[in-house]
C-alpha cells in the first residue's frame, strides 16, 4: 500500500451489478469496460461489497465469469460481515485463487435480505461479529495470504473510533481507509499515531447531500459542491495519503485523473 501512496495511483471504487438488475448484461458489460480501463490506467480498482445494504454480485463472481485480468497489484476487494461462513470462505477462497491481495475488511451496511455472520462460526465468543473478528479469522484462516485494511470514520464520537482503531490494529490491520472527507478534517490527523497508511476518502459526485447518513447531519440537496476542487484540496491538505476515488464519473472525470496526481 505504501508504493500506492509514492506513486501516486488512485484507488478507484467500482461497483458490482445488483443481484436484481433488469439490464444484467448491460451492467456487466459497463463494470468490464471500467475494471479494463482502471487497469490499463495502472490505478488500483476497489470492489465493493453490496453498498448500502443492496444485494449485489462479487468481484469474486463476475471478475471469474467476465474473464477479467487480475493484477494483484490494482486490485482491493471489500469485504463484510453480512456473509453466511459458506459464502465468506467462498469469496476468499476464489479471492486467493484469482490472485487478490488486497482486502479492505469492514462491518459493512446490513439489510433483511443480507445474512450476518455468526460469531461462533469464526470461533468468537463475543455478542456480534465486527472487522475485528473478521480480520481475526481471515489472518489466522489465510496467513500471509492478504494485506488487510480497516475503515475510519472522522464523524463518529472519537474516543470510540480511535479505541475501534486499536484493536483493528491488534487483529492485524495494515492500512487505513477513511469515510469521505471533504477540505480539512483535524480528525484525520489521529490516525498518525498508529503508523499505517491512510487512503482518504475523496467523494466524487456532485451530490453532496447523499453523504448526510454518513456525517451524521443533513446537508440540503443545493448545496454546492465541486469533487475536482475537493480532491486537489484534499492532495494539499494530506500529501503523505492516497486517495479513494468514490462515486467517480467515468465519462468526464476519469479522463481528468493523470493531470490532478503527477
Amino acid at each position: 500500500m505504501k508504493q500506492h501512496i509514492e506513486n501516486k495511483i488512485f484507488h478507484i471504487e467500482i461497483l458490482t451489478p445488483k443481484q436484481n438488475s433488469d439490464t444484467l448484461d448491460s451492467d456487466l458489460e459497463k463494470f468490464a469496460e471500467k475494471y479494463q480501463a482502471v487497469m490499463d490506467a495502472g490505478y488500483v480498482a476497489c470492489i465493493t461489497d453490496n453498498p448500502m445494504g443492496h444485494l449485489s454480485f462479487q468481484a469474486t463472481d463476475v471478475i471469474p465469469e467476465l474473464g477479467l485480468p487480475v493484477k494483484p497489484e490494482q486490485l482491493m476487494i471489500h469485504l463484510n460481515t453480512f456473509h453466511t461462513k459458506e459464502a465468506l470462505d467462498q469469496i476468499l477462497d476464489t479471492a486467493q485463487k484469482i490472485g487478490c491481495r488486497y482486502l479492505l475488511v469492514v462491518s459493512g451496511d446490513g439489510s433483511e435480505r443480507l445474512p450476518k455472520l455468526k460469531p461462533e462460526a469464526l470461533g468468537e465468543a463475543c455478542n456480534a461479529v465486527t472487522s475485528v473478528e473478521l480480520l481475526r479469522y481471515i489472518r489466522r484462516v489465510y496467513p500471509g495470504v492478504f494485506h488487510l485494511g480497516v475503515a475510519f470514520n472522522p464523524y463518529e464520537p472519537q474516543d470510540h473510533e480511535l479505541e475501534k482503531m486499536r484493536r483493528k490494529l491488534e487483529a492485524g490491520a495494515e492500512f487505513i481507509c477513511t469515510q469521505p472527507v471533504i477540505g480539512r478534517d483535524e480528525r484525520v490527523y489521529a490516525l498518525r499515531p498508529f503508523g499505517l497508511p491512510v487512503i482518504i476518502d475523496a467523494w466524487m459526485s456532485k451530490k453532496l447531500h447523499l453523504l448526510s447518513e454518513c456525517v451524521g447531519y443533513t446537508i440540503p440537496e443545493d448545496t454546492p459542491y465541486d469533487p475536482i476542487a475537493n480532491l486537489q484540496e484534499l492532495q494539499r491538505n494530506y500529501p503523505e495519503c492516497g486517495l479513494y476515488l468514490a462515486l467517480l464519473g467515468f465519462k468526464t472525470q476519469f479522463p481528468r485523473l493523470k493531470e490532478l496526481w503527477k
